[in-house]
């Protein structure tokens, strides 16, 4: 068996779930991580769609998984003020793919952290540089020497800045604010709700259960910086919870959204996953899922394929038409939803679950 000496960098999602799935094919591995243990991280929410469950569950962690998720049975779109433009069973868009889940971004990242020895991640270690020949610099002064060189460091990836060279991702158009909040009202709020506005602007509602919502709001911009003041005023016009969650908004995590333009994620000795390689719209939710079926993949081929450079290309060849997809599809969705108001609203009335169910059909497949 193929016995790589094999550093991720990055010790998030994408990381800890590629260690994962080495560790379990008996492939060493390490894992740095540049920031410190209890940062890796934020306070925000994920919606898990089938494809990412199912990816879980390969990965060995999906009964844990559900243990702290909760289920996500519909979804669910409204206008601005609350008024219904489509509504459906998630059941109805991915079938027998299994179900959707929500759970917060620290709870999942706590499982796949708990999941690989404690041993094999070590944190505050930053990595400064990459050479061709494998050879790895961090920010104390030492360099070490690896087989294999796999950048889970997210879209600003020092490695694939090292190594791959290429465009830098490319601005969307679109910032985001995401925070969890607290939901005691009688009312509650369940499932999955988005609420779209004028301009671009959504407010997106999941539940994560226990009283808890993630919240994740956007608008378009044509800078990639937070406007001036109070970002809730954008959605003061929006009704239904939406008020009462905004009061608990003063601390969300901002971020302007980009998309990857390098569709080379491969070279000899080295390779990206998840946003290192393909960052993209949040408008299909598939980052994360596209992320976990990374490292199952590559986990997989690895442990079949003896020669990296063959297994690495082997990687590149199976996701890359998928994840191309996911990329169309979000443009489609983003262009959608900047279509005038009244057309929009029109659409999604008459078409909403229509047009889900042919977005996701094709990742019903096995990655």
């Amino acid at each position: 068996m193929n016995k790589l000496r094999t550093l991720i960098v990055g010790a998030g999602i994408s990381g800890l779930a590629l260690a994962k799935g080495l560790l379990d094919r008996d492939l060493p591995v390490h894992v740095v991580e540049r920031r410190a243990e209890d940062g890796g991280a934020s306070g925000t929410g994920l919606y898990l769609p089938a494809n990412a469950v199912r990816a879980l569950r390969g990965l060995g962690v999906g009964d844990e998984v559900a243990k702290r998720a909760q289920p996500v049975a519909r979804q669910r779109l409204q206008d601005h003020r609350g008024r219904p433009l489509a509504e459906f069973e998630v059941e109805r868009i991915w079938g027998t793919v299994g179900p959707c889940l929500a759970i917060s971004r620290g709870d999942l990242h706590e499982v796949l952290h708990t999941a690989v020895d404690e041993a094999v991640v070590r944190h505050d270690t930053a990595v400064t540089a990459v050479a061709d020949d494998g050879t790895v610099s961090f920010a104390d002064g030492s360099t070490s020497a690896y087989d294999l060189v796999v950048g889970a460091d997210g879209i600003n990836s020092t490695v694939r800045r090292s190594l791959f060279g290429g465009p830098e991702p490319r601005f969307l158009g679109q910032l985001c604010w995401r925070f969890i909040a607290d939901d005691t009202e009688t009312s509650g709020i369940s499932d999955w709700t988005a609420r779209l506005g004028d301009k671009g602007r959504t407010f997106l509602t999941v539940s994560l259960g226990t009283g808890r919502v993630y919240c994740y709001a956007d608008i378009n911009s044509s800078v990639p910086t937070a406007p001036a003041g109070d970002w809730r005023t954008l959605f003061a016009d929006f009704g239904g919870p939406v008020p009462r969650l905004l009061e608990q908004g003063a601390d969300a995590y901002f971020a302007a959204l980009h998309e990857s333009e390098n569709t080379v994620w491969m070279r000899p000795g080295a390779v990206l996953v998840g946003d290192a390689a393909h960052a993209f719209s949040p408008s299909m939710a598939q980052g994360g899922a596209m992320a976990l079926e990374d490292a199952l993949v590559l986990a997989d081929t690895l442990a079949k394929e003896p020669d990296v450079t063959r297994a690495l290309a082997a990687f590149q060849a199976r996701r890359a038409d998928r994840v191309a997809w996911v990329v169309a599809q979000n443009h489609r969705r983003d262009k959608a939803r900047n279509l005038p108001t009244p057309l929009r609203n029109f659409t999604l009335r008459r078409a909403g679950e229509r047009l889900f169910k042919a977005n996701h059909a094709p990742l019903h497949d096995l990655p």
